[in-house]
């Protein structure tokens, strides 16, 4: 079963990545998810060395570049485009929160009509209950 249900997500994902504009139709879209995928380097403490891993992979990233261009933003990083050492997931090992190595890899990825000042993603790393910490969106001007 889980063979099956594996290739109907990829399928899916491939339909995603290379059609979005034809998947997010609609005039206000609001995609929020663990996508497992550091999508810049400033997401995650040590590029360099994640180079190449999963989740920093070139076609992940590329992936989620090619998501982006059917006008979706990913809101955190477009109200923040600077802001670094703000993660969302940390390795249980090597005491990895308490040191703040992490990775920004949970998002708000909204359509362009929701891409909006007013409209403000936050990440609260500073509540602590499993590997990742909660993010958030405050919409405002829909």
């Amino acid at each position: 079963m889980a063979n099956f249900q594996e290739k109907i997500l990829q399928k899916n994902l491939e339909i995603i990545e290379e059609n979005p504009q034809d998947i997010f139709k609609p005039s206000s879209v609001v995609f929020c998810d663990d996508l497992n995928v550091a999508h810049e380097e400033i997401d995650l403490s040590n590029p360099k060395a994640n180079r190449g891993k999963h989740g920093f992979t070139d076609e992940e990233r590329l992936g989620f570049s090619n998501f982006l261009k059917a006008d979706l933003f990913d809101i955190f990083r477009n109200q923040n485009p600077e802001k670094a050492k703000i993660y969302t997931w940390w390795s249980h090992f090597a005491k990895s929160r308490e040191r703040n190595v992490g990775w920004r890899i949970d998002y708000f990825v909204v359509s362009k009509s929701l891409n909006s000042e007013k409209n403000k993603a936050e990440i609260h790393n500073e509540i602590i209950g499993s590997d990742h910490c909660p993010i958030s969106l405050e919409l405002k001007d829909v």
